[in-house]
């Protein structure tokens, strides 16, 4: 900027000098040329300022842009940094939270997994116990298994009961007495009476008029006698019939028949401390 300034000094100069002194044609000339390429130079030197301005100006809104990048950047990070603390900060927590749980989780099972010991222990006890009550009775068709974790007590109904009738007689009052001497012994059971007959009709029983009726008759006549005679808590028990739809064996025969007319005295744990541990 200086130096065109000084260079438009000079023209001016020497053009008042040209106007003030005589000079001669060959001065004169180199003059003018001298004029002429100081004049160029000036115009140049105006347009470079011109574009060195426009620079400076395109620069100057560069720098602003990246300024207000730069802090949008910063913003940017600053909110990612403060999100990733904060997830660092509950991801912690809640694997602190997670472990506790599993921890309680664990505690659970084992105390379940232990309940259910102690019961298949007492089942298998019980078991051995009626087995040995009533092993005089198993050639007359008793059984004692365990299924579903639960003792079943099975007597065919010709140890019990004459033929189609529902008064117990001597022998299967024996039987239930021995059963009853073990029950006794065992408050936390508790026992389902289930009355099971074949699928021939009935045909003159007076009041019982079918199979349902025979089933659960017969169930009621032990439950009675269990609790009356042999004074088994009446708390404890239940009596239901199912007629000929859980049959053991095939109707299609005598010895199928015969299996599937029975007692089932199904014998199951009070179960309170696991339903409280599953609650």
């Amino acid at each position: 900027m200086k130096n065109t300034f000084l260079a438009f000094a000079v023209l001016l100069f020497l053009s008042s000098l040209t106007s003030c002194v005589v000079l001669s044609p060959k001065k004169y000339k180199a003059l003018l040329g001298t004029k002429d390429s100081l004049y160029t130079a000036f115009n140049e030197g105006l347009i470079k300022i011109e574009n060195l301005e426009k620079e400076v100006a395109k620069l100057k809104k560069d720098t602003t842009l990246m300024a207000e990048e730069l802090r949008d950047l910063q913003s940017n990070y600053n909110t990612v940094d403060a999100n990733y603390k904060k997830l660092k900060n509950n991801s912690s927590n809640e694997i602190t939270k997670l472990s506790g749980d599993l921890a309680a989780r664990e505690k659970r099972l084992k105390e379940v997994e232990e309940v259910l010991r102690k019961r298949d222990e007492a089942t298998n006890s019980l078991k051995e116990k009626l087995q040995q009550a009533l092993l005089g009775f198993t050639k007359s068709g008793l059984t004692v298994e365990i299924k579903n974790g639960k003792v079943y007590v099975s007597l065919t109904d010709k140890l019990l009961f004459p033929s189609g009738s529902i008064i117990i007689d001597e022998k299967g009052k024996q039987a239930l007495t021995q059963l009853a001497n073990v029950l006794k012994q065992q408050p936390e059971i508790n026992i389902a009476v289930e009355g099971h007959t074949d699928n021939q009709k009935i045909n003159n029983l007076g009041q019982i008029k079918d199979n349902w009726d025979l089933s659960v008759l017969r169930a009621t006549s032990v439950v009675r006698y269990l609790t009356e005679n042999e004074k088994v808590e009446s708390v404890r028990m239940t009596a239901t019939g199912k007629g000929e739809f859980q049959p053991l064996g095939t109707n299609a025969n005598a010895d199928g028949r015969s299996k599937n007319r029975r007692i089932e005295i199904v014998l199951s744990p009070k179960l309170d401390e696991l339903y409280n541990l599953i609650k």
